[in-house]
């Protein structure tokens, strides 16, 4: 593997190159190609570096040169492959690969089609830095970069105020978590002497640090994570994101690198296994996100925001599940959500697209008949998301609840059940809002409905098969593959916490049942308010006004936000900027300036331009000096 595996970043890193430079005057309309030649390479070696790493105890590090040696400070530009990596690499670059596809269709005609598939191909190679890294501080490199690469697509459409507002607000908010992260990492190098995964967690693992300094590494990387896979309060720039276009928000917002977060602390397991006060502040974060952005998605009316406050909502489950030491049960979610998850935002594009760009539910309906292998997709898409038996939401999130249950957290597990029946709720409140009922939309706009072209439906069918049959690779306890083949990389996490292999027992059988149950309950009562009974949402909306508006106005967190941390920033640095920077800074600046012009007025008199001035001057000088030396 060592031969071939720094071709899997590479590949989508030349297409950006040659796609940016030359795309706009030579490749212009088939811009596209190369990108999707790049990813479908990517893939395959990826699936070759995952076949070949089975089994294996140890993981791959590939050192191709020095990067950094100033003193102790020594850090290589090192890549490894182990099955963590090789799992996250196949998401990327087989998901990415689809909706690589997708977007030329949905894409066509766009003015900035070369740009767009250039900096799609560079978010590819800076996610596959990220989850190939084989030190913190190439994984910080590739997180910032997909960072920079988010802020490029989410303000794609750079002349609507909306998305170049959305696109500055993900990057500032990333920010705060960023600052976290980086001080994490440099925590990791005073207390370790090294950034290398390998080094740290033997160090981490043979014990004697204090468990202060673990804490607080433990945090500040999951303050990273935090801000990156969007958890509370650093979600509020994920629902803004979906101004970029619905690829976008399918590969970045929803399979890809949202995910980073949780790849973050999965891959620092060991660190989080020493501290359980760290794993009970992500268990109890994560929980409280899945809650919370699920009730907002109840009342949300545009179809992408819905499916932001659900992706919000699943990377909670995902942090639930490592709160409880269920490191490759979070990575299963990980990898079935990205299946349903892009399944649903592409959909949703597909829907978008047959419209004319409207995204309004209220101005949807009747759309089952005129788009029916959207709808059918979409269908399965909603079903995995809700976790009904078989499709492969039911195995990752049953896993999750399981594992909260047999770690003794019901009160999570209460309330990720309460977060299953309300994401099967609106899930299919979408569902019925946008397929079922007479059409909303104005006459021109149902003129206009049509099918989307095979090269957006293709990924849309590949997508829903993945999302119905990928979750038998994760059947609960001694049966799941993906469980078996990630063991090796959180052994030791799991011999820390004194974890061993799960037996099923009546109880899990038991569990599944309810959340099937529950889920189902979600789904009928949608049903019966969106299509039996729909009046009813409207009558709910008037009894409850004032809820309603609290939770559709999103809790009015970006409005708390706005009133205190924003405008206490603008306000204090306006202050700073009229008091300390006019006044002292510049005042010092100036200050000087005024005391050397003054003191060159003072002795302008002595230049008069007479030599014999001068000659005078020199010589009542040579006599004082000669007078000194004589007598002192």
């Amino acid at each position: 593997m060592e031969h071939y595996i720094w071709l899997i970043p590479l590949l989508p890193f030349l297409a950006f190159v040659v796609t940016l430079i030359f795309g706009k005057w030579w490749i212009k309309k088939s811009a596209h190609w190369l990108p999707i030649l790049a990813m479908l390479g990517s893939f395959g070696l990826s699936l070759a570096a995952f076949i070949q790493i089975r089994g294996s105890e140890e993981p791959l590090v590939v050192e191709l040169w020095r990067w950094f040696a100033v003193g102790s400070f020594q850090v290589p530009m090192s890549l490894q492959m182990d099955q963590l990596s090789a799992v996250m690499c196949l998401v990327v670059s087989g998901v990415g690969l689809l909706i690589f596809i997708y977007s030329k269709g949905y894409m066509h005609g766009d003015t900035g089609y070369y740009r767009f598939f250039a900096f799609m191909s560079l978010f590819a190679f800076s996610m596959l830095t990220l989850v190939m890294a084989g030190n913190y501080l190439l994984l910080y490199f590739g997180w910032e970069a997909v960072g920079l690469c988010s802020y490029y697509l989410i303000g794609y459409f750079y002349h609507k105020p909306e998305a170049a507002a959305a696109g500055k607000k993900a990057f500032i908010v990333n920010r705060v978590g960023d600052f976290g992260f980086a001080l994490g990492v440099m925590l990791i190098f005073v207390t370790f002497g090294t950034l290398e995964y390998v080094g740290v967690f033997e160090q981490v693992g043979a014990g004697g640090f204090r468990e202060g300094t673990l804490i607080a590494i433990a945090l500040l990387l999951f303050m990273g994570a935090m801000g990156k896979s969007a958890q509370f309060p650093l979600h509020v720039w994920l629902p803004d994101a979906m101004e970029g276009p619905t690829p976008v928000s399918a590969l970045i917002h929803a399979a890809t690198m949202v995910t980073a977060g949780v790849y973050l602390v999965a891959r620092s397991a060991v660190i989080f296994a020493g501290v359980p006060v760290a794993l009970l502040v992500v268990g109890a974060i994560g929980t409280f996100t899945a809650i919370f952005a699920a009730i907002i998605g109840i009342c949300q009316k545009d179809i992408k925001k819905v499916l932001a406050y659900s992706t919000v909502s699943q990377l909670g489950y995902m942090f639930m599940a490592l709160g409880v030491g269920a490191w490759a049960i979070a990575i299963f979610h990980l990898v079935t959500h990205a299946f349903f998850k892009a399944l649903l935002f592409l959909g949703a594009g597909s829907v978008i697209h047959s419209l004319g760009g409207e995204q309004d539910m209220d101005k949807m309906g009747g759309l089952a008949k005129r788009i029916p292998v959207t709808y059918w997709t979409l269908v399965a898409g909603a079903l995995a998301l809700s976790g009904i038996f078989p499709f492969a939401g039911f195995w990752s999130k049953d896993d999750i609840l399981g594992a909260v249950w047999r770690d003794g957290r019901y009160v999570f597990w209460a309330v990720g059940l309460i977060a299953a029946f309300i994401t099967a709720f609106y899930t299919f409140r979408m569902i019925f809002m946008t397929f079922f009922g007479k059409p909303r939309m104005d006459e021109r706009t149902e003129k206009h409905v049509h099918e989307s072209p095979w090269s957006m439906i293709v990924p849309l069918i590949i997508l829903a098969a993945g999302s119905l049959l990928v979750g038998f690779l994760g059947l609960p306890g001694k049966l799941g593959v993906i469980q078996s083949f990630l063991e090796p990389v959180f052994a030791p996490a799991n011999h820390i916490l004194g974890i061993h292999e799960h037996s099923l027992a009546a109880v899990d059988y038991v569990l599944m049942v309810v959340s099937v149950v529950v889920a189902g309950l979600g789904i009928v009562l949608a049903w019966f308010m969106y299509v039996r009974r729909t009046d009813l949402p409207a009558l709910l909306g008037q009894r409850l006004r004032l809820l309603y508006k609290v939770v559709y106005n999103k809790f009015y967190v970006d409005e708390f936000y706005a009133a205190t941390v924003v405008r206490l920033t603008v306000d204090g640095s306006r202050w700073l900027w009229k008091n300390f920077d006019e006044k002292i800074i510049d005042g010092a600046v100036n200050g000087t300036a005024w005391l050397w012009k003054h003191a060159a007025v003072a002795v302008r008199p002595l230049q008069t331009g007479r030599v014999q001035n001068y000659l005078l001057g020199i010589f009542i000088g040579l006599f004082i000096v000669v007078t000194v030396v004589v007598f002192l």
